[in-house]
């Protein structure tokens, strides 16, 4: 396999890479404040690329207001305006947060969460891989945003239950307060990233609460559960 390596917030780093490319799949790490999205689509578009599909985020569209993914909101604008054949992708949270567990289950057979009975649809990654490659490689998704979700709602509580169940020995949840939670966040993402992922977490919109259905429509099955993808990771948490 062949690559290459540039740093997306480094445009001009971008360019011998995006050389005679046709799509560009637009990743970045955190909410995306080191990316300068226009001049990373300046040169994409000036290597030849006609199509870009971004990974976004849902909150995106839920909370226009919200400071902790402003720099995503800015992101999407600058795809819209590329004048390349666009799609965003949307997702909520991942089923893979629960690698924040590991250590714990490993340890002491314990998940510790806040809002252990709050309920949202969570989306496996190999879900959000899938309708990425069918954007970038088929027509007819143009112009269009997807909100990528799974097929149930999944608490915490249920998703510990279930880790248990996988290991053959109970995990104990320990519900945590919104304000240790907040402490054990901050400590590796940005204080208004931290915030704005409780809101969403402890109250979620109707829209954040809704089952989408992109992931069946455009791969043609069910979205994946959180059971399907502990089924695979399981090996993490012995």
């Amino acid at each position: 396999m062949r690559y290459r390596r540039a740093d997306v917030a480094d445009a001009e780093s971008l360019r011998a890479v995006v050389d005679g490319a046709d799509a560009l799949f637009l990743l970045v790490s955190g909410a995306g404040a080191h990316v300068d999205g226009r001049a990373v689509l300046d040169v994409a578009r000036a290597g030849g690329v006609r199509r870009v599909v971004l990974l976004s985020s849902q909150a995106a569209g839920t909370r226009p207001d919200s400071p902790s993914h402003a720099p995503l909101r800015v992101l999407e604008e600058a795809v819209r305006d590329s004048g390349l054949e666009w799609v965003i992708l949307r997702p909520g949270g991942f089923h893979s947060n629960a690698y924040a567990w590991a250590e714990t289950v490993r340890a002491r057979r314990t998940v510790a969460a806040p809002f252990g009975d709050v309920g949202l649809p969570l989306v496996d990654p190999a879900d959000i891989a899938e309708v990425a490659a069918a954007a970038l490689r088929e027509d007819g998704h143009a112009g269009r945003v997807y909100v990528l979700t799974g097929p149930e709602l999944s608490t915490p509580r249920e998703r510990a239950e279930q880790i248990g169940r996988a290991l053959g020995e109970p995990v104990r949840f320990a519900e945590q307060t919104r304000e240790e939670a907040r402490a054990q966040m901050v400590t590796f993402m940005p204080e208004p990233v931290a915030d704005g992922t409780l809101a969403i977490i402890g109250e979620p919109t109707d829209a954040e609460r809704s089952v989408s259905p992109a992931v069946p429509e455009i791969l043609g099955r069910p979205a994946r559960p959180f059971s399907d993808w502990l089924r695979r990771h399981v090996a993490a948490f012995r």
